[in-house]
């Protein structure tokens, strides 16, 4: 496994099956090699371009927090619900892991050093990306299921219990920086 990919993602380790977590960790080292960002770019930038430049949360704080927030879940979900609801906690991960991967094709770095949406990004938004990078590291289907709808474009298809998990892990974290309320 790539030596940056690692300090990007110790959470790789929580994947028990070893060839997804280096199918896992190949989709990001690919991502990685064609993105113009590098990986302290991801420690840096923004999470989001819908909050506006004042938020100071990064890429990676909202991404690792994502794959802790769906773990737990995952967890106590198969803690109270047992073989009526199983949750496969490596699909899970990996997926939690792979949701924004494709965003590394989606931004660019405009001339002020800004981090933006660049051309492949308004037209292919980073869920199609992401699925397409983790298709090319032989990514399972149920874990591309997670990547295709882990956002809105994910609202008109059925998800699994996993691809539900990491969908509502990343909008929990996201809402309420996009709409708080402040008292």
């Amino acid at each position: 496994m790539n030596e940056q990919v690692i300090k990007l993602w110790p959470e790789l380790e929580w994947i028990k099956d070893n060839s997804l977590r280096e199918k896992t960790a190949k989709t990001w080292e690919i991502a990685l090699e064609r993105s113009v960002l590098t990986a302290e770019d991801l420690e840096k930038i923004p999470f989001t371009l819908l909050c506006g430049p004042d938020l100071k949360v990064s890429f990676m704080a909202h991404k690792r927090c994502v794959v802790h927030v769906a773990r737990a879940s995952g967890e106590k979900m198969n803690e109270f619900f047992g073989n009526d609801l199983p949750v496969n906690m490596d699909v899970l991960i990996a997926g939690a892991i792979l949701a924004d991967v494709g965003k590394l094709l989606e931004y660019e770095i405009d001339k002020e050093g800004m981090v933006v949406q660049g051309k492949y990004g308004q037209y292919l938004r980073h869920p199609f990306s992401g699925v397409a990078l983790a298709e090319e590291c032989c990514i399972p289907m149920e874990v591309c299921h997670i990547i295709a709808t882990h956002a809105h474009e994910g609202d008109l298809v059925k998800r699994t219990t996993e691809a539900y998990i990491v969908h509502h892990a990343d909008f929990m974290t996201f809402l309420p920086f996009k709409s708080r309320l402040i008292v």
